[in-house]
């Protein structure tokens, strides 16, 4: 565990002792005004150092398990135990890590993922849907729901221009706001006949699903315009008007949505995401007002900023925020991205 987090756990102790004695004088005068606050408080803070004890016990029985590997005769059994007290501080790491993280409001909302291919050509497209699969393959593990708000395949369908989702389920945006930003790939495309690398990049943007009492947008500011679906749904889909494209005339940001067959439809998704990008522009806004580093945890969302390299041929994963090295590529393109993202709600 990191100095930082051993170095708040003693604060909390000495916060839980105040808290305590604190407690103590107001049940002996009877004062009732704000014993409920403190009552929690003690709580919490309970919860916290019994964890933390916890955590230092198995860290103790790690040490002295760890002196009897010099029996040749108890190694094995040794490496064992070791191996599964391991397993149990890692829970417990988690857990302390989960209570010491500050609460985002947001954290329990939905939000939708937007992927957008950016230079590389069709490689480029065949990253993005990499890249929507890897996510696809993490909600999975977290059992959160994904949706097709809108897409734009290239050529062939070997992958995608854009791709728009939104991802609904527990703790959703707490775990996926950090992944905004550009993001690299670095491979040798199955076409390339003389093995060179070739570097391509998309932009993944995380919007916050939003409602429209949060934002405050007069009617006369939207331009709502309608046509004709380019995409597959059969002839209906083609020959009318379904597809909607709704532009917010201020800040001149649009979305448009045909993947459904009905206009309303349409217009509800589109206007959804419309709500998401402009909550997101104005989250960055207080974002860059606050805190340089905060902005480099959560990025721009601009493809210059980038935030991950995919590096095939070495078989490694940088993330250029906290310089995280790993090797555990196929891992995480196949939705192990808590690897990643557990260290920068940590760095958060």
């Amino acid at each position: 565990m990191e100095k930082l987090i051993i170095k708040k756990l003693q604060k909390i102790r000495e916060r839980f002792k105040v808290v305590q004695k604190d407690l103590l004088i107001k049940q002996s005068s009877n004062r009732l005004k704000n014993q409920l606050s403190l009552q929690n408080e003690y709580t919490k803070l309970l919860s916290i150092l019994s964890n933390f004890k916890r955590y230092k016990s198995l860290q103790n029985e790690i040490n002295q398990v760890k002196e009897l590997m010099c029996d040749e005769e108890l190694k094995n059994l040794a490496i064992e135990e070791i191996n599964n007290l391991k397993i149990s501080k890692e829970k417990i790491e988690k857990k302390l890590l989960n209570q010491l993280f500050l609460k985002d409001q947001n954290d329990q909302k939905n939000c939708f993922l937007e992927i957008k291919a950016g230079t590389g050509g069709n490689e480029a497209a065949i990253f993005v849907k990499d890249l929507f699969r890897m996510y696809c393959k993490y909600a999975e593990h977290h059992s959160w729901k994904v949706n097709i708000i809108n897409l734009h395949e290239v050529e062939k369908g070997i992958g995608y221009k854009e791709i728009i989702s939104k991802i609904s389920g527990k703790d959703v945006y707490k775990r996926l706001k950090y992944e905004s930003g550009g993001h690299r790939v670095q491979r040798i495309p199955e076409t390339e006949s003389r093995g060179r690398i070739h570097t391509s990049s998309c932009k993944v943007a995380i919007l916050l699903e939003t409602d429209i009492s949060e934002l405050k947008i007069h009617p006369n500011e939207l331009r709502i315009d309608t046509f004709r679906s380019s995409g597959a749904g059969g002839q209906h889909v083609n020959t009318t008007n379904s597809a909607i494209r709704i532009t917010h005339i201020p800040t001149k940001i649009s979305v448009e949505c045909q993947d459904e067959r009905s206009q309303h439809k349409n217009r509800s998704k589109a206007m959804s995401v419309l709500l998401a990008r402009l909550k997101d522009l104005e989250m960055k806004k207080i974002i860059q007002e606050k805190s340089f580093k905060k902005k480099i945890l959560f990025g721009s969302g601009e493809r210059s900023d980038r935030v991950r390299t995919y590096n095939f041929h070495r078989g490694i994963i940088i993330d250029h925020r906290n310089n995280l090295t790993t090797h555990k590529i196929n891992e995480i393109m196949n939705g192990k991205l808590d690897i990643l993202i557990d260290k920068m709600m940590v760095d958060d």
